[in-house]
C-alpha cells in the first residue's frame, strides 16, 4: 500500500537535504517541534495543510510545487502496484536533486 504521509515526508526529506540543512535548522525556521518534523519526514505522522505550508516556507519551496512532485511520484508508486509489483512496500526511484538557479 502507498502510504501519502511517507511520500510527503520523503519528499520533505529530499529538500531539506538537498539544501544541505539540518532538521533543527528547518523546524526553527517552521516553529514546529525537531521531533515533529522528524515523525513527518518518516512518514509516522500526518502533517496538516497550515504545517505542510510552514515546513514549505521554510524550504523556500511552493506547497503547490511540492505536493505536484509528491502527486507525480504517487502515480508512478499505483501503477506499479497496478503492474503487480504491489504486496510489499512500493520504493518510489530518487529524484535528482533539484537545483535553484534563482537564488
Amino acid at each position: 500500500m502507498v502510504l501519502l504521509r511517507r511520500m510527503i515526508g520523503e519528499a520533505l526529506r529530499r529538500r531539506r537535504q538537498d539544501q544541505h540543512r539540518t532538521l533543527r535548522e528547518v523546524s526553527s525556521a517552521a516553529r514546529v517541534s525537531l521531533g515533529y518534523l522528524s515523525e513527518v519526514e518518516r512518514g509516522q505522522k500526518e502533517a496538516s495543510s497550515e504545517l505542510l505550508a510552514a515546513i514549505c516556507e521554510a524550504l523556500g519551496v511552493r506547497l503547490a510545487d511540492l505536493l505536484r512532485e509528491v502527486s507525480e511520484d504517487l502515480e508512478l508508486a499505483e501503477l506499479a502496484v497496478g503492474a503487480g509489483v504491489g504486496g510489499a512496500t512500493v520504493v518510489v526511484p530518487a529524484r535528482p536533486t533539484v537545483v535553484d538557479r534563482a537564488a
